[in-house]
C-alpha cells in the first residue's frame, strides 16, 4: 500500500541516536553507526523523530509500504515498560490516531498490564470509557432526546432555512479538483454524518464555501483524496480548507490526509478542524 514513512539520508545522519530513542513505536536502530528504518510495520509515519535529528537527516515521504500495525509495535514496546508504552500512546493522542490508541489500550487490557493512563485523558472521555468499549467508539449505541422547547424552537427556526450549496456533485471521489467552482474558493470537506448531526449545518458550516464529502472509515481509496486535495491547493489555488468531521474516531482520518496534502503541496494554506459532536454540537474549532 502508498503511505507515508520516513526515510533517512544516511549521508547527513551522524549516529548520534536522539531519533531511536525518540521512535517509541522502535521502528529505527543504530546500526554501523548509523540510523536505520527496521521495518516500516512499526513506521506510524507521523514523523516525530524529525524534531529529534539535530542534522535534518529524516524526512517523511510517500511510497509503497507494508502497513502499520498498532498491535505489532504494542508486543515490542510492550517489554521496554510503562514510561515507553504511556509516551507511544500518547504521541498517538496528539496526533489524533484515536483509533491506534484504542487500539493499544486493547492491548493493554487484554493482556492484563494496568499502566496509569491518566496523561492521556481527553476532554470529552476518560480513557476508562473508550477502554469499556471493545470496538470502535464510534459505533456504541446511544440515544438521547433534546428538551421539547429546543425541539419546537428549532424546528421554527430551521423550517424555511435555505442552501447553500452551490454546486454538483459534491462526493469528493467524483470531483475533478480543478473544477471552476473550486478556483479561489474556501472549501469545506465535511464527513458524511455530520450533515445529518448538527440542524444548522448550512448556516454554520457550508456558508459561503464549496462543498466536498468523504467518509474516512467507509470509503474505499482515500490515496485519490490525498492527490485531489494537494491539487485544490496547488491548481485551483484554494484559499482556505475546513475539515468538519464528527468526534468519533474513525472520522480523524481526514484531518491526517488533509495535513499530509498541505505538506506536499508547494502553497501552504490554513486549515481548521471543527469538530461535532454525537448530540449536535460543535465541540472544538482550531486552526492547525
Amino acid at each position: 500500500m502508498k503511505r507515508t514513512v520516513i526515510k533517512i539520508d544516511e549521508d547527513l545522519c551522524n549516529g548520534c541516536g536522539q531519533c531511536v530513542t525518540g521512535c517509541h513505536e522502535g521502528a529505527l536502530q543504530l546500526i554501523d553507526g548509523k540510523a536505520v528504518m527496521i521495518s516500516e510495520m512499526y513506521c506510524d509515519g507521523l514523523g516525530a523523530c524529525i524534531g529529534d535529528c539535530p542534522v535534518g537527516a529524516i524526512e517523511l515521504i510517500e511510497k509503497e509500504a507494508e502497513a502499520y500495525d498498532e498491535i505489532k509495535v504494542m508486543e515490542r514496546i510492550a517489554l521496554k515498560g510503562e514510561h515507553v508504552v504511556v509516551a507511544h500512546l500518547k504521541h498517538m493522542k496528539d496526533h489524533n490516531e484515536l483509533e491506534y490508541l484504542r487500539q493499544g489500550i486493547e492491548y493493554l487490557k487484554k493482556h492484563n498490564i494496568n499502566y496509569d493512563l491518566s496523561s492521556i485523558e481527553t476532554k470529552e472521555e476518560k480513557m476508562n470509557e473508550i477502554n469499556s468499549f471493545a470496538g470502535c467508539p464510534g459505533l456504541a449505541s446511544q440515544s438521547f432526546e433534546k428538551p421539547q422547547a429546543i425541539k419546537e424552537e428549532e424546528e421554527f427556526s430551521t423550517a424555511n432555512q435555505k442552501s447553500e450549496l452551490t454546486h454538483w456533485p459534491i462526493q469528493l471521489h467524483l470531483q475533478s479538483p480543478t473544477a471552476s467552482y473550486f478556483q479561489n474558493a474556501n472549501v469545506l470537506i465535511a464527513a458524511d454524518c455530520t450533515a445529518f448531526s448538527i440542524g444548522a449545518f448550512h448556516s454554520k458550516l457550508l456558508k459561503n464555501k464549496v462543498l466536498s464529502i468523504a467518509c474516512p472509515k467507509l470509503d474505499s481509496n482515500k490515496e485519490s483524496y490525498l492527490e485531489k486535495i494537494t491539487a485544490m491547493i496547488d491548481v485551483a489555488k484554494i484559499d482556505t480548507l475546513t475539515i468538519a468531521m464528527m468526534e468519533v474516531p474513525c472520522c480523524g482520518g481526514l484531518i491526517q490526509i488533509a495535513k499530509l496534502a498541505r505538506e506536499n503541496a508547494k502553497r501552504n494554506i490554513p486549515i481548521k478542524a471543527i469538530i461535532i459532536g454525537i448530540k449536535g454540537e460543535i465541540l472544538e474549532e482550531n486552526w492547525l
